[in-house]
């Protein structure tokens, strides 16, 4: 089963969505997990924090979960 992430914009940030996913706290945790976790937007690993994420996009996090943005 996969998580939903509904964004009210026509994109949100990688790291913004790992804080509205509730993964980190605070916006200024999403550099450091980056580079301690794998993270795959689409099935690529991508570990850039800025990086846009549109409705459909598909974010699996091993040992978090799998999201899909809405």
């Amino acid at each position: 089963m996969t998580n939903q992430i509904k964004i009210a914009t026509e994109y949100i940030t990688l790291g913004q969505f790992l804080k509205a996913a509730e993964i980190i706290q605070s916006g200024g945790m999403a550099k450091w997990f980056l580079s301690e976790y794998e993270v795959f937007i689409n099935g690529e690993q991508d570990q850039r924090r800025g990086r846009k994420l549109r409705s459909g996009d598909i974010v699996d996090i091993p040992s978090f979960g799998k999201f899909t943005v809405l």
